[in-house]
């Protein structure tokens, strides 16, 4: 912990300000979320009924992706920085739950024939 003190230029108030590092108290600083993440995420919740699951996959060097899966059966992503900014921007929204790849998350995509066939890519065609 530091402490800094500023006097102002009359000499008449005096602030003091406690820098907290995260190297002395072992802690990490919290993340703030992507804004243009939660505004996707949130985008999509609105549009799918005012809730869906989200599950965080770790991508590596490219960062991490948001797996976005409404009530619906609906399928999206958003793309942030770290797999942390992925669990700030699903705390962020409002109606977005954080789940994991079991059998009830993967029950509740509904996959249909034009995705599939983009999946496959050339070999569709």
């Amino acid at each position: 912990m530091a402490w800094l003190t500023r006097r102002s230029v009359t000499g008449r108030a005096t602030v003091t300000i406690c820098l907290v590092t995260t190297q002395q108290t072992g802690e990490t600083a919290p993340t703030r979320p992507p804004k243009r993440a939660v505004a996707t995420a949130a985008e999509f919740v609105s549009r799918h009924g005012g809730s869906a699951r989200a599950v965080v996959e770790n991508l590596g060097k490219g960062g991490a992706r948001i797996v976005l899966i409404g009530p619906d059966g609906a399928l999206g992503d958003v793309l942030v920085p770290d797999p942390t900014s992925g669990e700030a921007v699903v705390e962020a929204v409002e109606g977005l739950d954080s789940g994991d790849w079991d059998a009830e998350t993967a029950a509740a995509l509904t996959i249909g024939p034009a995705h599939r066939r983009k999946m496959a890519g050339a070999r569709a065609r």
